[in-house]
């Protein structure tokens, strides 16, 4: 993404104004969608998009990607995340003959990995901190990179980048007692007291609205994904498809038997309104959070 960023002449969070960044799962893209993002804004506005999870899509996707690859529109950087093997394996040969510049990113397995991926990120956001409020965030926030990905910007964006030991204590003290992960698999459990117990925890402890919403999102379009393939996964087998790790697999299919879909549809809109509204269109984002949490656990009770 540093990359991305460069060439999309991202000022970053201090230094100019940051180029909006729109994330898609490859699979899910269709025609009019595609076109919509890659369309060229009207005051010639730099984006960047960014399409997940490429190697398992399909090859109506990976058709249009393909093509979409071979003339990006001006202005649009077209970042696709590719594993480099999975049922979409020959993508990757038809976008380097289209010409699209390779970036190979190691796996990243290890404390010492997360915390060099953090400084990426730092230093994209044009912050410098030390080796010690690094090791502290890794370890408050956990192993996730998306979660930690949105840790960081958001101290950077709440701090005018003076992200010092104070701010990461200030926001992640407590951090690991309850996560936007706990909450959500509350919440799409159908446990509604459960799911706003954690959720007014975690406000109280200052975990940032983006990662409860981002985390919420995640595990209802998680059973979205398992409901649409219209039968019992195979945890292994379609770990692939579903674009899940097969633990996740098992544990969200249980999750996923006691909704009902026009509930699961319910749920996919109230979480996107929470997102956009964390995110600046609400003037109270933990009551637009609370709204989002009790609305999709009391769908799945």
């Amino acid at each position: 993404m540093e990359d991305a960023r460069a060439n999309a002449g991202d000022g970053g969070g201090l230094g100019g104004e940051a180029v909006p960044v729109t994330r898609l799962r490859a699979g899910d893209v269709d025609q009019s969608e595609l076109a919509e993002l890659l369309s060229p804004s009207l005051f010639a506005e730099e984006r960047i998009v960014v399409l997940e999870s490429a190697a398992e899509a399909g090859k109506a996707p990976v058709d249009l990607i393909v093509e979409a690859a071979q003339n990006p529109p001006d202005g649009i950087t077209l970042v696709i995340e590719h594993s480099g093997g999975g049922r979409a394996k020959s993508m990757v040969a038809a976008l380097k003959k289209a010409g699209a510049t390779m970036v190979e990113v190691p796996a990243i397995s290890n404390a010492r990995d997360r915390m060099d991926f953090a400084k990426s990120e730092f230093r994209a956001q044009k912050v410098r901190v030390s080796d010690e409020l690094v090791e502290l965030l890794v370890d408050s926030v956990g192993k996730d990179l998306r979660e930690l990905a949105a840790a960081i910007a958001q101290l950077v964006a709440d701090t005018g980048g003076r992200v010092d030991l104070a701010a990461v204590n200030r926001y992640y003290a407590g951090r690991a007692e309850v996560t936007g992960f706990e909450i959500a698999d509350k919440a799409v459990a159908g446990q509604v007291s459960a799911a706003m117990e954690a959720l007014r925890w975690a406000q109280h402890r200052g975990t940032p609205h983006v990662l409860i919403a981002d985390a919420l999102a995640d595990a209802v379009h998680s059973v979205a994904r398992i409901r649409g393939l219209g039968r019992t996964p195979d945890q292994y087998r379609d770990a692939g498809e579903l674009g899940m790790a097969p633990w996740k697999v098992k544990k969200m299919t249980q999750v996923a038997r006691r909704w009902r879909a026009e509930n699961v549809a319910q749920a996919l809109d109230a979480v996107a309104n929470a997102n956009a509204d964390v995110k600046g269109q609400a003037a109270d984002p933990d009551y637009a959070l609370e709204l989002a949490v009790r609305r999709v656990a009391t769908l799945a009770s």
